[in-house]
């Protein structure tokens, strides 16, 4: 992976009214990488994307993409973007969308490598207006990639895809970045960002609070889970003072702890029996959870 910058915050500040909805923000998009911006309803996420697109002017602070101006025609040449609200004209087919997009980038892809990419190949003959939901993300995402842009933003891509659409998505999104594509995914799936990132950047309340791999996302909390096979009743270990909550599921005990050696101490001591035990590290999930907490 290349340690290139393609597109920067540097101590952006956005204001809405009274509301701060971006402060003094450093952000960094590397090529050949997926950086995930995540976080709650409300906390910056459109914002940034929308002033990395040019689509808003920074207060404070400034953009740059491709060391540019995000609003220059040279870069926005360079970048495509599959955003949450798509003003796609309605009675043109899926064909002829991906034909006009194509020609907006002075080095578009194929159609059939457009096509092939983005799955859409049952769909060309299709006016987009007669689609169903998922099936216009899956458009969306064809157009954003037509143009073979240096740079993707990914606003909830997912949202509205089935199981194999989005298997197929990510699929592409690995294949990209392998090509030296840089990608900004933002997400409410938190194991989407976690399959697919590279780099997080959490951000609350227009700051952020928390930036880093996945690995080092994780190793900002201390909560393990704990699963196992044992004959100790599941209302018992949940009154352990170290224990946050037990669950069972198929004669397995799950639980959840900030001191997982003194559980598993207690565990072996008090059932020789024990079985299956396995301890593992907070998944993302529980981690953003964790930080957005402590940020609020």
């Amino acid at each position: 992976m290349t340690s290139e910058v393609v597109a920067r915050l540097e101590q952006a500040g956005k204001r809405y009214g009274q509301v701060q909805a971006l402060d003094r923000v450093d952000l960094e998009v590397r090529r050949g990488e997926v950086l995930a911006v995540l976080g709650p309803n409300g906390a910056g996420k459109t914002t940034a994307i929308s002033l990395l697109l040019g689509l808003l002017q920074p207060d404070a602070g400034r953009a740059t993409l491709f060391g540019e101006a995000p609003n220059a025609l040279a870069a926005r040449r360079r970048i495509g973007a599959m955003l949450q609200t798509a003003g796609v004209p309605e009675t043109l087919t899926v064909g002829e969308l991906i034909t006009l997009f194509r020609s907006y980038y002075p080095w578009p892809r194929t159609v059939a490598d457009t096509v092939e990419l983005a799955g859409v190949g049952d769909l060309l003959r299709c006016r987009y207006g007669r689609l169903s939901g998922g099936q216009q993300r899956r458009v969306q995402f064809a157009l954003a990639l037509a143009g073979r842009a240096e740079i993707l933003f990914l606003d909830e891509p997912t949202t509205g895809l089935d199981v194999e659409g989005r298997a197929a998505l990510w699929k592409t999104i690995r294949a990209l970045v392998g090509e030296g594509c840089a990608i900004v995914l933002t997400t409410h799936y938190l194991e989407e960002a976690e399959a697919l990132a590279d780099r997080v950047n959490v951000l609350m309340r227009g700051r952020i609070v928390a930036e880093g791999s996945v690995a080092q996302i994780r190793a900002r909390v201390a909560q393990r889970r704990i699963g196992c096979v044992s004959r100790l009743a599941r209302e018992a270990i949940a009154a352990w003072p170290e224990v946050r909550s037990v669950a069972c599921e198929g004669g397995r005990l799950e639980i959840v702890t900030d001191a997982a050696e003194a559980v598993v101490r207690r565990l072996l001591a008090e059932d020789a029996g024990l079985g299956e035990l396995e301890v593992r590290r907070a998944g993302l999930a529980e981690a953003f959870v964790e930080i957005t907490r402590e940020a609020a």
